[in-house]
């Protein structure tokens, strides 16, 4: 089997990554950063998102599995001194895996010009500086007009980070679908907004279209891009998911409870 390491770039991180692959080395197993089979990701949860940035051209191909060298995460599960037990767990195959929903960002540009992207757990828009103002169609009919500072559109799993913040609901990832979380919308007597997060079904698109300002900060995770002449925005339940080794139980709903309710 092929694999590979990440690391978060800190010393505990690094020293731990280096130990497991000699860990590795006592078996039929082959570092490929370019192929790998699986990836296992040392650091947080940020240090999983990287991976899968890297690595989203091979999901058919490859599972992850993390672990925290702070404090527990929603992807990153294991502990450091767990490393040699997981080590041998992923040399005998013992494991099965969990297909998590992707969100697929579509960005049309001025010239008929496109960019497709994925993220793991969400995607935000916001203004480059002015006004933030467009409108959402839900299938391709309008729903509202939006003011305020930007929206955030979330997977499943990705419900409990950005989204939560922003008053959204969780959801478990078993659910193939997306969320749609308003930054400060502004509602008065002139002005209308739902007001609410939207959950939306895996066979249903929103797409956001600028109303004056053509410029916008997009996010795809913790990846931060301005694009220009953005003529419109579109968000798909993307038809690819990404795979987690998963070797023991560890509920959806036990990990919401110990991160954000009891250690």
């Amino acid at each position: 089997m092929k694999y590979a390491v990440t690391s978060r770039g800190d010393e505990k991180s690094n020293l731990l990554r280096l130990k497991m692959i000699g860990y590795f080395d006592d078996f039929d197993m082959v570092y490929d950063e370019s192929e790998p089979e699986i990836v296992i990701s040392i650091g947080g949860d940020g240090t999983l998102l990287a991976a899968f940035h890297d690595y989203q051209h091979r999901l058919d191909k490859v599972t992850f599995v993390g672990i925290h060298t702070g404090h527990l995460g929603f992807y990153a599960d294991w502990r450091p001194s767990e490393a040699e037990k997981l080590v041998f767990a992923i040399v005998e195959g013992k494991y099965d895996t969990a297909a998590y929903p992707l969100l697929k960002t579509t960005i049309k540009y001025g010239g008929n010009k496109e960019k497709i992207y994925l993220a793991l757990n969400e995607s935000t828009i916001k203004s480059s500086g002015g006004p933030f103002v467009v409108d959402v169609a839900i299938n391709d009919a309008h729903f509202e007009r939006f003011r305020g500072d930007g929206l955030c559109m979330s997977t499943p799993s990705g419900t409990t980070a950005y989204n939560k913040a922003l008053g959204g609901a969780l959801m478990h990832p078993s659910i193939e679908a997306m969320q749609l979380t308003e930054m400060a919308s502004i509602n008065n007597r002139v002005y209308r907004t739902i007001g609410s997060p939207l959950i939306l079904p895996k066979h249903h698109s929103v797409t956001l279209k600028p109303v004056n300002d053509k410029d916008f900060q997009v996010s795809m995770d913790h990846l931060s891009i301005l694009h220009r002449d953005v003529r419109e925005i579109r968000y798909d339940v993307a038809q690819q998911k990404v795979m987690f080794a998963r070797f023991r139980s560890f509920p959806f709903w036990k990990r919401v409870h110990d991160s954000f309710i009891e250690e």
